[in-house]
């Protein structure tokens, strides 16, 4: 295949051709069964924990080298739990107007489809390296699969997030906000997602507000979309700490995607 580039959480709903920006097909996601358990006999997927921040760099070449060793068969699926320091990434579609504060915090090229994000402390960033070939080799069911572990997640904290079809993300209603100009009830996004795919293996993955600065996210347009905000769960009124939010992602992911057990050495 083609490699395959997806936002984070941006309006784009189409996987994007390797180079060429042009849509191939649609995304209709609410209604896809999300079931990417791993065919029988699979080793368990690895649950990585890093504490600290993990700066951006090092993480990236870290997702590029276990990605090489899964696709090669030589390392089991990876998911890698962390958080960074507060930067910007862009993606490659971003427009240059979205970044409004550039001298704000270090911004990355990053190879993922879409535009401008920001990641920083408080924020879990989820990087998920699962060798499709194992599971579904379907691009629209990963995505929608990943927005249902989020989604599950939110739930378990009694937290409705709902999907979107003209926007990827997970989005909670605000109705003690005032309506949006189109007479719309107002919704803030509280996790995004965006992956690539490499020889049918995934890399970067989603991430979900708990307790970030908020207004980090004022010196970009996120993912250019300007008509809804940003919220975290602790925006929300939840009293959580990341590791309560890292005990109810495992469940979720394995609800969605099968047993994941802790990395030897790994925290968590």
């Amino acid at each position: 295949m083609q490699e395959a580039r997806k936002c984070w959480g941006c309006g784009l709903v189409a996987i994007l051709r390797e180079g060429c920006g042009k849509d191939f097909f649609m995304l209709t996601r609410t209604d896809i069964e999300t079931n990417m358990f791993p065919a029988a006999g699979s080793p368990p997927v690895r649950w990585r924990i890093s504490e600290g921040l993990v700066a951006y760099g090092q993480a990236v070449e870290e997702m590029e080298r276990e990605v090489a060793a899964i696709a090669a068969g030589e390392a089991d699926e990876l998911v890698w739990l962390l958080e960074h320091p507060p930067l910007y990434t862009a993606g490659t579609s971003a427009d240059v107007a979205d970044l409004i504060e550039p001298d704000r915090f270090p911004v990355f090229a990053t190879g993922r489809g879409g535009e401008y994000t920001y990641h920083g402390p408080g924020q879990r960033v989820v990087y998920v390296m699962l060798d499709l070939k194992r599971r579904r080799q379907d691009v629209r069911a990963y995505v929608a699969a990943l927005e249902d572990v989020i989604i599950r997640t939110l739930d378990k904290m009694n937290v409705r997030g709902e999907r979107r079809e003209d926007r990827v993300g997970v989005w909670v209603r605000r109705p003690e906000k005032p309506l949006l100009p189109d007479g719309g009830m107002a919704e803030d996004k509280i996790a995004a997602l965006g992956i690539r795919l490499r020889k049918w293996v995934s890399f970067h993955g989603l991430s979900i507000n708990v307790d970030p600065d908020l207004s980090h996210f004022s010196g970009i347009v996120p993912c250019g979309i300007s008509a809804y905000g940003v919220t975290s769960l602790v925006d929300l009124g939840l009293p959580v700490m990341i590791g309560d939010v890292d005990v109810l992602l495992r469940e979720a992911f394995e609800e969605v995607f099968g047993p994941a057990v802790p990395e030897t050495g790994a925290g968590g």
